[in-house]
């Protein structure tokens, strides 16, 4: 905290779900290696080369878990020849033949389109022309979801370079300043079975360095390293659904009622997540984001038992909690008063509120932006708050937190002219200072908020996840399942070798990301990947369990149909 300064924490939350079938199954979908080399990768560059720049970076122990495995599982293909447990980087390495069928060839050009076609198609004629080969005009600039192609006269050949590019797009701007990648790019197409081996080395080598390279810029002092709940659950539910009548009072309860255990379940989620951070860092953090900011009473005295100094949440809990508190007419719910750490008791857990307004100018406005114009109306922003607050500016604290992987797609460059400009003005500003959440939680008094309405960092409630049909019986699905579950631990015929297993395998049924997925909002083709895989994560889990799975298993949660666009955690989930 520094004197006349307006203290700024710039908060990037990395998650990804489960995308294993079961727990050691093929990855059904390639988000965790893509985001890996494009953007944890370039979001570690940046604050690499602006070592000025204070931020905090929050991980999901279960993206840890997955950055892991598959850099092991590429170093093991190129060491070996291994088969990796994902078709796609199968199919780039050459151990999986390209699709003989119609259908199949047609489903890999679909999978090759699962990108930003502005950003990150356009911009490469070859790639384009690769796609504009099947007879598809105007591939790159689709608004409902990818063209159906006719993939029949086209060669093997064709194919790979295909496989190649969309590798090549998906790569930061980080890891295209290498040599051998800048060869690959002039190239453009006839990729030999090495050009391909060369790209692979590229990419594991870029994951495997990622955690050392977040970890050292944690121990510099320069990042805040913070985790989200093991398997990235919504905590308040898990303890009661009933905790989203606060600011969800009209809207229906799962059929169940209640899930079973829940609190218990959320201290494990809490418990194993503090593990596996410490096994990737080194340390226990000081802070915990909850899983998509979800808040409630029951959920801070969980963090407090644990040690935790800090959480966050969004806008509306924090409005929503001001009015259930009684304290309109004190001034508490005037704007600078959301620029404050607050506690529910005395030398309890720091809880920040994020700026929504600010931090979705960056989520979701600046990507059509100049980047200096983008940076230059932030920082006014900003430093407008400061000037606002005058002598009071020092002990007042703006939360910007968001994604740190799915805006930048959107972005010219990924987001590397933004970033480097945003953090050269931060870092320089005579009225702001970058800040860590836990030097804030240590500086800064905490306001007194009697009561909190329980909520997340959506509109203030948990409407994204329970309270309508679609999400209602993906809960009442989780929840037979863990009553299965509950019965056979109590009539003890549970190989005991499996009991550890069965728990994670409940764990990754138990994550936030297939309850945000139902809904007739949603993409159809988003919706049936996402619920066809929780289905098929909760047959895992009583196949495990060794009983037979629900006849209601068999039938889809949820068909979606809406846009794809702004679909997802805290941006487009991709």
């Amino acid at each position: 905290m520094e004197h006349g300064r307006l203290n700024v924490v710039l908060c990037w939350h990395m998650h990804q779900p489960w995308y294993r079938e079961g727990l050691a199954g093929e990855y059904i979908l390639p988000w965790v290696y893509l985001h890996a080399i494009k953007d944890y990768s370039d979001m570690a560059a940046h604050l690499e080369q602006h070592q000025a720049m204070k931020a905090v970076v929050n991980f999901a122990p279960v993206l840890l878990e997955q950055l892991e495995d598959y850099a092991h599982q590429i170093r093991d293909y190129l060491a070996h020849g291994t088969p990796m447990q994902d078709h796609l980087l199968n199919q780039l390495a050459g151990i999986e033949p390209v699709p003989a069928t119609d259908e199949g060839r047609r489903q890999l050009m679909v999978e090759c389109q699962r990108c930003n076609g502005p950003r990150m198609i356009d911009p490469y004629p070859a790639f384009r022309q690769l796609l504009a080969a099947s007879g598809a005009p105007e591939i790159a600039r689709h608004k409902s979801g990818p063209l159906l192609l006719e993939p029949v006269y086209l060669s093997e050949q064709y194919f790979v370079d295909l496989l190649v590019w969309y590798h090549l797009v998906w790569l930061g701007q980080s890891l295209r300043q290498l040599p051998e990648v800048v060869h690959l790019f002039e190239k453009e197409r006839e990729y030999s079975l090495q050009d391909r081996r060369v790209l692979l080395q590229v990419m594991q080598t870029g994951m495997e360095g990622l955690v050392p390279r977040y970890r050292a810029l944690a121990e510099s002092g320069q990042v805040e390293l913070s985790m989200s709940p093991y398997m990235h659950p919504m905590v308040p539910l898990l303890q009661d659904f009933g905790q989203m009548r606060c600011s969800q009072p009209d809207d229906p309860l799962p059929a169940a009622g209640v899930y079973p255990g829940g609190s218990e379940r959320a201290r494990w989620h809490l418990q194993q997540g503090m593990e596996v951070f410490e096994r990737f860092f080194g340390f226990r953090p000081q802070g915990v984001w909850l899983s998509e900011g979800a808040v409630s009473e029951s959920a801070l005295t969980l963090l407090r038992e644990a040690g935790i100094r800090w959480t966050a949440s969004g806008e509306g809990v924090w409005r929503n909690s001001c009015r259930l508190s009684g304290l309109d007419g004190e001034g508490v719910s005037s704007k600078r008063d959301l620029f404050l750490p607050y506690q529910l008791e005395p030398e309890g857990v720091s809880l920040f509120f994020r700026d929504d307004g600010l931090s979705d100018l960056i989520g979701f406005k600046y990507s059509d932006w100049a980047a200096g114009d983008a940076v230059g109306d932030f920082v006014h922003h900003l430093e407008s708050i400061a000037r606002f607050m005058g002598s009071d500016a020092s002990g007042r604290v703006v939360s910007i937190i968001l994604d740190g992987e799915n805006a930048w797609e959107y972005y010219p460059d990924n987001g590397s002219h933004f970033l480097s400009a945003l953090y050269e003005r931060l870092s320089q500003s005579a009225l702001l200072a970058p800040v860590h959440f836990s030097t804030m939680a240590k500086q800064l008094p905490g306001r007194h908020l009697p009561a909190i309405c329980a909520g997340s960092w959506v509109y203030g409630s948990f409407s994204t996840w329970i309270g309508s049909p679609d999400k209602n019986r993906g809960w009442d699905l989780l929840v037979e399942a863990k009553r299965c579950l509950d019965q056979v631990l109590v009539e003890g015929t549970l190989e005991p070798a499996r009991y550890e297993q069965v728990l994670r395998q409940l764990g990754v049924c138990e994550g936030s990301d297939w309850f945000w997925w139902f809904g007739d909002y949603n993409p159809a083709d988003s919706v049936r990947d996402f619920e066809g895989l929780f289905r098929r994560q909760l047959g895992r889990l009583y196949s495990l369990l060794g009983q037979a799975a629900p006849a209601t298993l068999s039938q889809p949660v949820s068909s979606g149909g809406g846009r794809a666009e702004n679909a997802g955690t805290m941006r487009s989930n991709t």
